[in-house]
Protein backbone atom coordinates (compact mmCIF):
# COMPACT_ATOMS: atom_id res chain seq x y z
CA UNK A 1 0.00 0.00 0.00
CA UNK A 2 0.96 3.39 -0.58
CA UNK A 3 -0.28 7.12 0.30
CA UNK A 4 -2.97 8.23 -2.09
CA UNK A 5 -3.83 11.52 -3.75
CA UNK A 6 -7.32 12.24 -4.28
CA UNK A 7 -6.88 11.36 -7.74
CA UNK A 8 -6.95 7.87 -6.40
CA UNK A 9 -9.46 7.33 -4.17
CA UNK A 10 -13.09 6.39 -5.27
CA UNK A 11 -16.43 8.39 -5.67
CA UNK A 12 -17.95 7.53 -2.41
CA UNK A 13 -14.57 8.41 -0.33
CA UNK A 14 -14.09 11.51 -2.53
CA UNK A 15 -17.81 12.59 -1.80
CA UNK A 16 -17.05 12.21 1.96
CA UNK A 17 -13.91 14.69 1.86
CA UNK A 18 -15.32 17.07 -0.51
CA UNK A 19 -18.37 17.93 2.00
CA UNK A 20 -15.78 17.39 4.80
CA UNK A 21 -13.31 19.83 3.32
CA UNK A 22 -16.40 22.22 3.06
CA UNK A 23 -17.52 22.26 6.58
CA UNK A 24 -14.21 22.92 7.57
CA UNK A 25 -14.14 25.73 5.21
CA UNK A 26 -17.25 27.01 7.15
CA UNK A 27 -15.63 26.62 10.53
CA UNK A 28 -18.05 23.41 11.07
CA UNK A 29 -15.09 21.22 12.72
CA UNK A 30 -17.50 19.13 14.21
CA UNK A 31 -19.12 17.99 11.08
CA UNK A 32 -15.61 18.02 9.43
CA UNK A 33 -14.42 15.57 11.77
CA UNK A 34 -17.33 13.34 11.22
CA UNK A 35 -17.47 13.39 7.62
CA UNK A 36 -13.14 13.07 7.15
CA UNK A 37 -13.46 10.04 9.83
CA UNK A 38 -15.77 8.22 7.76
CA UNK A 39 -13.90 8.82 4.34
CA UNK A 40 -10.44 7.71 6.27
CA UNK A 41 -12.41 4.78 7.74
CA UNK A 42 -13.23 3.85 4.18
CA UNK A 43 -9.50 4.60 2.61
CA UNK A 44 -6.90 4.48 5.48
CA UNK A 45 -4.51 5.69 2.52
CA UNK A 46 -5.90 8.87 1.58
CA UNK A 47 -3.44 11.08 2.58
CA UNK A 48 -5.32 14.53 2.14
CA UNK A 49 -8.23 13.80 3.71
CA UNK A 50 -5.63 12.70 6.91
CA UNK A 51 -3.86 16.13 6.38
CA UNK A 52 -7.51 17.81 6.65
CA UNK A 53 -8.70 15.98 9.33
CA UNK A 54 -5.59 16.87 11.19
CA UNK A 55 -6.07 20.30 10.42
CA UNK A 56 -9.84 19.80 11.77
CA UNK A 57 -8.65 18.44 14.92
CA UNK A 58 -6.30 21.68 16.07
CA UNK A 59 -8.79 24.37 15.04
CA UNK A 60 -11.52 22.61 17.04
CA UNK A 61 -8.26 22.31 19.96
CA UNK A 62 -8.18 25.94 19.55
CA UNK A 63 -11.09 27.08 19.30
CA UNK A 64 -12.06 27.28 23.12
CA UNK A 65 -15.15 25.73 23.04
CA UNK A 66 -14.24 22.91 25.36
CA UNK A 67 -14.78 23.74 29.05
CA UNK A 68 -12.06 22.11 31.75
CA UNK A 69 -15.20 19.51 32.82
CA UNK A 70 -14.93 18.38 28.95
CA UNK A 71 -11.56 18.10 28.66
CA UNK A 72 -11.32 16.39 31.82
CA UNK A 73 -13.99 13.70 30.25
CA UNK A 74 -12.41 13.69 26.71
CA UNK A 75 -9.21 12.64 28.62
CA UNK A 76 -10.59 9.91 31.14
CA UNK A 77 -11.98 8.46 27.70
CA UNK A 78 -8.91 8.34 25.58
CA UNK A 79 -6.96 5.54 27.33
CA UNK A 80 -9.84 2.69 26.15
CA UNK A 81 -9.01 3.83 22.93
CA UNK A 82 -5.32 3.76 23.20
CA UNK A 83 -5.73 0.14 24.47
CA UNK A 84 -8.19 -0.65 21.58
CA UNK A 85 -5.88 0.83 18.87
CA UNK A 86 -2.98 -1.08 20.39
CA UNK A 87 -4.66 -4.20 20.48
CA UNK A 88 -5.19 -3.76 16.34
CA UNK A 89 -1.96 -2.77 15.79
CA UNK A 90 -0.59 -6.43 14.66
CA UNK A 91 -3.64 -7.56 13.14
CA UNK A 92 -5.59 -4.67 11.81
CA UNK A 93 -3.07 -1.65 11.40
CA UNK A 94 -6.27 0.39 9.64
CA UNK A 95 -8.39 0.08 12.55
CA UNK A 96 -5.85 0.96 15.46
CA UNK A 97 -5.34 4.29 12.95
CA UNK A 98 -8.93 4.65 13.07
CA UNK A 99 -9.38 4.06 17.01
CA UNK A 100 -6.15 6.42 17.71
CA UNK A 101 -8.05 9.48 15.53
CA UNK A 102 -10.83 9.38 17.62
CA UNK A 103 -8.83 10.36 20.35
CA UNK A 104 -6.83 13.17 18.48
CA UNK A 105 -10.27 14.14 17.40
CA UNK A 106 -10.39 15.65 21.32
CA UNK A 107 -6.79 15.69 21.84
CA UNK A 108 -4.57 16.40 18.85
CA UNK A 109 -1.16 16.70 20.94
CA UNK A 110 -1.86 13.15 22.14
CA UNK A 111 1.58 11.55 21.82
CA UNK A 112 0.17 8.00 23.04
CA UNK A 113 -2.37 8.12 20.08
CA UNK A 114 0.06 10.26 17.48
CA UNK A 115 2.80 6.78 17.74
CA UNK A 116 0.12 4.48 17.10
CA UNK A 117 -0.66 6.05 14.20
CA UNK A 118 3.34 5.95 13.13
CA UNK A 119 3.18 2.88 13.93
CA UNK A 120 0.60 1.26 12.04
CA UNK A 121 1.09 3.73 9.05
CA UNK A 122 4.76 2.02 8.94
CA UNK A 123 3.22 -1.44 8.89
CA UNK A 124 0.45 -0.50 5.83
CA UNK A 125 3.60 1.25 4.29
CA UNK A 126 2.31 5.12 4.19
CA UNK A 127 5.18 7.20 5.11
CA UNK A 128 3.52 10.39 4.98
CA UNK A 129 0.73 9.51 6.94
CA UNK A 130 3.76 8.35 9.35
CA UNK A 131 5.54 11.27 8.98
CA UNK A 132 2.38 14.02 9.88
CA UNK A 133 2.43 11.77 13.38
CA UNK A 134 5.65 12.49 13.27
CA UNK A 135 5.71 16.26 12.90
CA UNK A 136 3.48 16.35 16.12
CA UNK A 137 5.35 14.20 18.46
CA UNK A 138 8.73 16.15 17.70
CA UNK A 139 6.67 19.37 18.96
CA UNK A 140 6.26 17.59 21.52
CA UNK A 141 9.45 15.84 22.33
CA UNK A 142 11.81 18.07 20.49
CA UNK A 143 15.10 16.76 23.09
CA UNK A 144 14.44 13.10 22.04
CA UNK A 145 17.18 11.77 20.14
CA UNK A 146 15.63 8.29 19.58
CA UNK A 147 12.32 10.16 18.03
CA UNK A 148 14.61 12.54 16.15
CA UNK A 149 16.39 9.96 14.44
CA UNK A 150 13.27 8.51 13.30
CA UNK A 151 11.62 11.54 12.10
CA UNK A 152 14.79 12.29 10.33
CA UNK A 153 14.53 8.66 8.25
CA UNK A 154 11.27 9.58 7.53
CA UNK A 155 11.57 12.58 6.37
CA UNK A 156 14.03 11.43 3.96
CA UNK A 157 11.46 8.62 2.27
CA UNK A 158 9.10 11.24 1.80
CA UNK A 159 11.89 13.29 -0.11
CA UNK A 160 12.01 15.76 2.79
CA UNK A 161 15.71 15.26 4.05
CA UNK A 162 16.20 19.13 4.94
CA UNK A 163 13.65 19.05 7.76
CA UNK A 164 15.16 16.00 8.94
CA UNK A 165 18.76 17.57 8.59
CA UNK A 166 17.64 20.32 10.52
CA UNK A 167 16.29 18.36 13.10
CA UNK A 168 19.27 16.92 13.91
CA UNK A 169 21.54 19.39 13.35
CA UNK A 170 19.40 20.95 16.50
CA UNK A 171 19.79 18.78 18.53
CA UNK A 172 23.54 17.87 17.96
CA UNK A 173 24.00 21.63 18.91
CA UNK A 174 23.02 20.53 22.26
CA UNK A 175 25.33 17.34 21.92
CA UNK A 176 28.18 17.78 19.92
CA UNK A 177 29.65 14.35 20.89
CA UNK A 178 26.78 12.10 20.12
CA UNK A 179 28.01 9.66 18.29
CA UNK A 180 24.47 8.45 17.37
CA UNK A 181 23.22 11.62 16.07
CA UNK A 182 26.42 12.05 14.41
CA UNK A 183 26.36 8.79 12.51
CA UNK A 184 22.63 9.90 11.90
CA UNK A 185 23.13 12.94 10.21
CA UNK A 186 25.70 11.95 7.91
CA UNK A 187 23.72 9.10 6.71
CA UNK A 188 21.16 11.15 5.82
CA UNK A 189 23.57 13.77 4.28
CA UNK A 190 24.75 11.05 2.27
CA UNK A 191 21.46 9.68 0.91
CA UNK A 192 20.16 12.60 0.52
CA UNK A 193 23.12 13.86 -1.49
CA UNK A 194 22.44 10.61 -3.80
CA UNK A 195 18.93 11.26 -4.31
CA UNK A 196 19.78 14.67 -5.90
CA UNK A 197 22.91 13.44 -7.90
CA UNK A 198 20.53 10.87 -9.58
CA UNK A 199 21.38 7.68 -8.12
CA UNK A 200 17.14 7.31 -6.65
CA UNK A 201 16.16 7.83 -10.53
CA UNK A 202 18.63 5.06 -11.80
CA UNK A 203 17.71 2.62 -9.38
CA UNK A 204 13.44 3.07 -9.71
CA UNK A 205 14.55 2.34 -13.86
CA UNK A 206 14.98 6.40 -14.77
CA UNK A 207 17.91 8.12 -15.63
CA UNK A 208 21.15 7.06 -16.76
CA UNK A 209 24.87 7.09 -15.55
CA UNK A 210 25.24 10.20 -17.89
CA UNK A 211 23.14 12.22 -15.67
CA UNK A 212 24.91 11.37 -12.09
CA UNK A 213 28.08 12.53 -13.81
CA UNK A 214 26.77 15.24 -15.03
CA UNK A 215 25.86 16.38 -11.59
CA UNK A 216 28.77 14.62 -9.58
CA UNK A 217 30.76 17.67 -9.08
CA UNK A 218 27.93 19.41 -7.91
CA UNK A 219 26.40 16.58 -5.33
CA UNK A 220 30.01 16.63 -4.17
CA UNK A 221 29.81 20.51 -3.21
CA UNK A 222 26.13 19.75 -1.55
CA UNK A 223 27.41 17.50 0.37
CA UNK A 224 30.59 19.00 1.81
CA UNK A 225 28.89 22.55 2.11
CA UNK A 226 26.05 20.40 4.59
CA UNK A 227 28.62 18.45 6.66
CA UNK A 228 28.04 19.57 10.44
CA UNK A 229 32.16 19.87 11.33
CA UNK A 230 33.69 20.92 7.91
CA UNK A 231 37.25 20.82 7.56
CA UNK A 232 39.43 24.20 6.76
CA UNK A 233 40.59 23.15 3.73
CA UNK A 234 36.82 22.36 2.46
CA UNK A 235 35.20 25.69 4.14
CA UNK A 236 38.00 28.07 2.24
CA UNK A 237 37.16 26.39 -1.34
CA UNK A 238 33.64 26.97 -0.99
CA UNK A 239 34.19 30.60 -0.06
CA UNK A 240 36.08 30.87 -2.84
CA UNK A 241 33.37 28.86 -5.26
CA UNK A 242 30.44 31.09 -3.97
CA UNK A 243 32.27 34.56 -4.50
CA UNK A 244 33.08 33.38 -7.66
CA UNK A 245 29.48 32.76 -8.37
CA UNK A 246 28.59 35.87 -6.66
CA UNK A 247 30.15 38.14 -9.13
CA UNK A 248 28.09 36.50 -12.02
CA UNK A 249 24.65 36.36 -9.74
CA UNK A 250 25.46 39.27 -7.57
CA UNK A 251 21.52 39.42 -6.65
CA UNK A 252 21.21 35.60 -5.64
CA UNK A 253 19.99 36.06 -2.11
CA UNK A 254 21.08 32.05 -1.59
CA UNK A 255 24.13 32.55 -2.64
CA UNK A 256 24.88 35.83 -0.74
CA UNK A 257 23.30 33.97 3.03
CA UNK A 258 25.27 30.82 2.48
CA UNK A 259 28.49 32.60 2.02
CA UNK A 260 27.75 34.91 5.09
CA UNK A 261 27.38 31.66 6.58
CA UNK A 262 30.62 30.35 5.70
CA UNK A 263 32.80 33.67 6.42
CA UNK A 264 31.15 33.51 10.07
CA UNK A 265 32.03 30.13 10.15
CA UNK A 266 35.81 31.22 9.39
CA UNK A 267 35.60 33.95 11.69
CA UNK A 268 35.36 36.93 9.69
CA UNK A 269 32.84 38.17 11.24
CA UNK A 270 32.91 41.55 9.66
CA UNK A 271 33.29 40.13 6.24
CA UNK A 272 30.04 38.17 6.97
CA UNK A 273 27.99 40.78 8.82
CA UNK A 274 28.89 43.21 5.11
CA UNK A 275 27.17 40.23 3.16
CA UNK A 276 24.09 40.42 5.62
CA UNK A 277 23.68 43.98 5.29
CA UNK A 278 23.67 43.97 0.97
CA UNK A 279 20.87 40.73 1.62
CA UNK A 280 18.85 43.09 4.03
CA UNK A 281 19.09 45.92 1.09
CA UNK A 282 18.04 43.33 -1.42
CA UNK A 283 15.03 41.02 0.29
CA UNK A 284 13.40 44.03 2.74
CA UNK A 285 12.34 42.72 5.78
CA UNK A 286 13.18 39.44 7.47
CA UNK A 287 12.67 38.28 10.79
CA UNK A 288 14.74 35.20 10.39
CA UNK A 289 17.42 37.92 8.50
CA UNK A 290 17.50 40.23 11.22
CA UNK A 291 18.06 37.33 13.97
CA UNK A 292 20.68 35.93 11.56
CA UNK A 293 23.03 38.88 11.82
CA UNK A 294 22.22 39.40 15.62
CA UNK A 295 23.41 35.52 16.02
CA UNK A 296 26.66 36.69 14.32
CA UNK A 297 27.31 39.37 16.33
CA UNK A 298 26.66 37.02 19.90
CA UNK A 299 29.40 34.58 17.90
CA UNK A 300 31.51 37.30 17.69
CA UNK A 301 31.44 38.39 21.57
CA UNK A 302 31.88 34.60 22.14
CA UNK A 303 35.08 34.96 20.01
CA UNK A 304 36.43 37.42 21.92
CA UNK A 305 35.55 35.66 24.98
CA UNK A 306 37.42 32.79 23.82
CA UNK A 307 40.37 35.30 22.77
CA UNK A 308 41.58 36.17 26.15
CA UNK A 309 44.29 34.65 28.35
CA UNK A 310 43.36 33.05 31.60
CA UNK A 311 46.50 34.10 32.98
CA UNK A 312 46.31 37.75 32.63
CA UNK A 313 45.79 39.32 35.88
CA UNK A 314 42.85 41.54 34.54
CA UNK A 315 41.09 38.32 33.02
CA UNK A 316 37.99 38.82 35.07
CA UNK A 317 37.32 42.24 34.12
CA UNK A 318 38.20 41.81 30.33
CA UNK A 319 35.24 39.19 30.22
CA UNK A 320 32.54 40.42 32.47
CA UNK A 321 33.16 43.48 30.45
CA UNK A 322 32.43 41.62 27.11
CA UNK A 323 29.41 39.57 28.65
CA UNK A 324 27.85 43.02 29.80
CA UNK A 325 28.69 44.30 25.96
CA UNK A 326 27.02 41.66 25.10
CA UNK A 327 24.00 41.13 26.92
CA UNK A 328 22.93 45.25 26.53
CA UNK A 329 23.64 44.36 22.61
CA UNK A 330 21.35 41.06 22.43
CA UNK A 331 18.52 43.58 24.71
CA UNK A 332 19.09 46.38 22.41
CA UNK A 333 18.88 44.12 19.42
CA UNK A 334 15.80 41.83 20.21
CA UNK A 335 13.62 45.15 21.27
CA UNK A 336 14.32 46.72 17.55
CA UNK A 337 12.87 43.17 16.58
CA UNK A 338 10.05 43.84 18.98
CA UNK A 339 9.03 46.75 17.78
CA UNK A 340 9.94 46.35 14.11
CA UNK A 341 7.64 42.56 14.42
CA UNK A 342 5.16 43.37 17.36
CA UNK A 343 3.05 40.42 16.40
CA UNK A 344 6.05 37.68 16.48
CA UNK A 345 5.53 35.60 19.84
CA UNK A 346 9.11 33.75 19.31
CA UNK A 347 10.37 37.53 19.08
CA UNK A 348 8.60 38.58 22.57
CA UNK A 349 9.61 35.05 23.97
CA UNK A 350 13.63 35.75 23.27
CA UNK A 351 12.93 39.10 24.41
CA UNK A 352 11.60 37.84 27.96
CA UNK A 353 14.59 35.71 28.15
CA UNK A 354 17.08 38.16 27.71
CA UNK A 355 15.16 40.11 30.26
CA UNK A 356 15.14 37.84 32.79
CA UNK A 357 18.99 37.31 32.07
CA UNK A 358 19.31 40.83 32.32
CA UNK A 359 17.64 41.12 36.12
CA UNK A 360 14.54 43.18 34.38
CA UNK A 361 12.06 41.03 36.13
CA UNK A 362 8.90 43.70 35.29
CA UNK A 363 10.05 43.64 31.60
CA UNK A 364 10.65 39.74 31.91
CA UNK A 365 6.94 39.15 33.33
CA UNK A 366 5.09 41.40 30.32
CA UNK A 367 6.96 39.55 27.54
CA UNK A 368 6.50 36.13 28.54
CA UNK A 369 2.63 37.06 29.69
CA UNK A 370 2.35 37.86 25.66
CA UNK A 371 4.81 34.72 24.47
CA UNK A 372 2.30 32.23 26.58
CA UNK A 373 -0.13 33.18 23.16
CA UNK A 374 2.11 31.40 20.99
CA UNK A 375 1.47 27.60 21.29
CA UNK A 376 5.20 26.56 20.79
CA UNK A 377 6.28 29.07 23.56
CA UNK A 378 3.79 28.34 25.64
CA UNK A 379 5.01 26.18 28.28
CA UNK A 380 8.25 27.40 28.64
CA UNK A 381 6.45 31.12 28.93
CA UNK A 382 4.48 29.50 31.92
CA UNK A 383 7.98 27.96 33.50
CA UNK A 384 10.04 31.56 32.98
CA UNK A 385 6.92 33.09 34.44
CA UNK A 386 6.80 31.09 37.43
CA UNK A 387 10.47 31.55 37.72
CA UNK A 388 10.27 35.32 37.18
CA UNK A 389 7.29 35.18 40.25
CA UNK A 390 9.67 33.21 42.59
CA UNK A 391 12.24 36.17 42.18
CA UNK A 392 9.70 38.40 43.64
CA UNK A 393 8.83 35.94 46.39
CA UNK A 394 5.25 35.38 44.91
CA UNK A 395 5.82 31.59 45.85
CA UNK A 396 1.71 31.25 45.45
CA UNK A 397 1.93 32.82 42.10
CA UNK A 398 4.91 30.67 40.84
CA UNK A 399 3.39 27.47 41.86
CA UNK A 400 0.25 28.26 39.51
CA UNK A 401 1.75 29.20 36.56
CA UNK A 402 3.85 25.49 37.06
CA UNK A 403 0.74 23.85 38.02
CA UNK A 404 -0.93 25.18 34.80
CA UNK A 405 2.28 23.81 32.60
CA UNK A 406 2.08 20.59 33.74
CA UNK A 407 -1.14 20.11 33.51
CA UNK A 408 -1.22 21.48 29.99
CA UNK A 409 2.54 19.12 29.19
CA UNK A 410 1.33 15.79 28.38
CA UNK A 411 4.99 14.24 28.11
CA UNK A 412 7.22 13.39 30.62
CA UNK A 413 10.15 14.61 28.93
CA UNK A 414 12.76 16.69 30.12
CA UNK A 415 10.56 20.01 29.76
CA UNK A 416 8.29 18.21 32.41
CA UNK A 417 10.76 17.14 34.35
CA UNK A 418 12.07 20.80 34.90
CA UNK A 419 8.59 22.18 35.88
CA UNK A 420 8.03 19.71 38.23
CA UNK A 421 11.38 20.17 40.02
CA UNK A 422 11.29 24.04 39.72
CA UNK A 423 7.58 23.41 41.48
CA UNK A 424 8.99 21.36 44.47
CA UNK A 425 11.97 24.40 44.60
CA UNK A 426 9.23 26.75 44.96
CA UNK A 427 7.05 24.73 47.81
CA UNK A 428 10.39 24.03 49.20
CA UNK A 429 10.75 28.41 49.24
CA UNK A 430 7.14 28.38 50.66
CA UNK A 431 8.54 25.94 54.16
CA UNK A 432 5.60 23.22 52.42
CA UNK A 433 8.55 20.38 52.84
CA UNK A 434 7.04 17.39 52.17
CA UNK A 435 4.79 18.66 49.33
CA UNK A 436 8.15 19.38 47.73
CA UNK A 437 9.55 16.04 47.93
CA UNK A 438 6.97 14.44 46.71
CA UNK A 439 7.39 16.58 43.21
CA UNK A 440 10.87 15.65 43.05
CA UNK A 441 10.57 11.43 44.09
CA UNK A 442 8.40 11.90 40.48
CA UNK A 443 11.45 12.78 39.09
CA UNK A 444 13.22 10.22 41.41
CA UNK A 445 11.06 7.31 40.02
CA UNK A 446 11.73 7.77 36.28
CA UNK A 447 15.40 9.57 36.15
CA UNK A 448 17.18 9.43 39.03
CA UNK A 449 20.38 10.79 38.01
CA UNK A 450 18.44 14.40 37.23
CA UNK A 451 19.61 17.54 38.99
CA UNK A 452 20.05 16.80 42.40
CA UNK A 453 16.64 15.09 43.01
CA UNK A 454 18.59 11.85 44.30
CA UNK A 455 20.28 13.89 47.12
CA UNK A 456 16.97 16.01 47.85
CA UNK A 457 14.99 12.83 47.97
CA UNK A 458 17.33 10.71 50.09
CA UNK A 459 18.06 13.43 52.53
CA UNK A 460 13.59 13.40 53.69
CA UNK A 461 14.07 9.63 53.97
CA UNK A 462 17.34 10.41 56.02
CA UNK A 463 15.66 12.82 58.14
CA UNK A 464 12.87 10.65 58.72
Amino acid sequence: MADKTLNQVGGEVRKLFAKGTEALARENADYAIALLNQALDQEPAFFDCRKALRDAQFRKAGAGSSGFFKKMLSGAGSSPQIAKAQLNLRNNPGAAMSAAEQVLNNDPNSSAAHRIIVEAAIALELPKTAFLSYETLIRNSPKDKNLAIEFARTAADIGEAARGEKVLADLLRDHPNDGDLKMALKDLSARKTLDEGGYGALEGGEGSYRDILRNKEEAVSLEQEKRVQKTEDVTERLIREYETRLHTEPNNLKVIRTLAELFTEKKQFEQALNLYDRLKGLAGNDPSLDQAVAATVVKRYNHQLEQLNPFEPDHAAQTEKIKTEKLEFQVTECQKRVEKYPTDLSIRFEMGQLYFQAGKVSEAIQEFQKSKGNPNKRIASMNYLAQCFAKRKMFDMAARSLQDAIKEKMVFDDEKKDLIYNLGCVLESMGKREEAVEQFKLIYEADIGYKDVAAKVDAFYAGQ
